[in-house]
């Protein structure tokens, strides 16, 4: 979480800079709603992903048993990674899935939690510890890439119920491993992920789960989930980020009466 002169420093360096860069148009709207930066001044760049690794090529049998084996997760099971923290709301993705076991809705699922231990992480942690989900949520901490791919595709349907994001590359990463995933309606994940997922109020435990559940008993929607989102990451990569980002450093060089001295401030 960012400190008062973390805010500040950003603040200045996206008011003097010569050029903005950030990850969405969400991004850039808060940008020019909260700091007042100029529209003009500010280039949407989406960012890439390692499409070596986040893919659809099949993971061998034994390599995702080994996984399953070593942090005790048994499919069927729904996935999320990134940081445990409260942005990524993951309490109330505990709480939807506490809801769905009750309503015996695929009430023999985990739900996988990936991911580093963030700030503010201690209620997700008790929640998940409960005596009452005791072995239906699996914390496996920080994972190599390579184990976060075998995961992903090894899961019925990864969830990514977060109250803000910049760009959300887990949620692309999910997309490009052909796996099923629904998301929060809220912030830039409509937009970066074009529209193509089934998308539901991250406040509303209740719609979470009503959503999940839909696509947990509907083989034909993930069937759907997995296809579109697959198109849809493929338009993502870091050699398009990168050529995109080098047009913005090449407009300022070629200003007139311009040095090309400045900053541009990446969000």
């Amino acid at each position: 979480m960012p400190n008062l002169l973390e805010c500040i420093r950003l603040r200045n360096a996206a008011k003097y800079s010569l050029k903005c860069v950030t990850d969405s148009q969400c991004s850039k709207k808060d940008l020019v709603e909260i700091y007042g930066i100029p529209p003009e001044k500010v280039t949407v760049v989406y960012l890439g992903y390692d499409q070596d690794i986040f893919n659809t090529s099949k993971i061998g049998a034994d390599r995702q048993q080994q996984l399953f084996a070593r942090y005790g997760i048994r499919p069927p099971y729904i996935f999320h990674h990134g940081v445990v923290q409260p942005r990524k709301n993951l309490l109330r993705l505990i709480q939807a899935c506490r809801i769905l076991r009750k309503n015996q809705t695929g009430s023999d699922f985990q739900l996988v939690l990936a991911g580093p231990h963030g700030w503010k992480c201690q209620p997700i942690l008790e929640a998940a510890a409960e005596v009452s989900v005791q072995g239906k949520v699996i914390l496996t901490g920080a994972l190599p890439d390579e184990d976060l791919a075998s995961l992903l595709k090894g899961s019925t349907l990864c969830v990514i119920p977060s109250l803000y994001e910049g760009f959300c590359l887990p949620m692309v990463e999910a997309m490009a491993c052909g796996t099923p995933t629904i998301a929060s309606n809220k912030s830039c994940l409509p937009e970066v992920s074009g529209g193509v997922l089934r998308y539901f109020d991250p406040y509303s435990i209740e719609e979470m789960a009503s959503t999940i559940a839909a696509a947990l008993e509907d083989t034909a929607l993930r069937s759907q989930l997995s296809t579109e989102g697959i198109k849809r990451a493929s338009q993502f990569s870091w050699d398009r980020c990168a050529k995109e980002t080098m047009a913005v450093l090449s407009s300022i060089q070629q200003r007139p009466n311009g040095n090309g001295k400045g900053r541009i401030a990446a969000r």
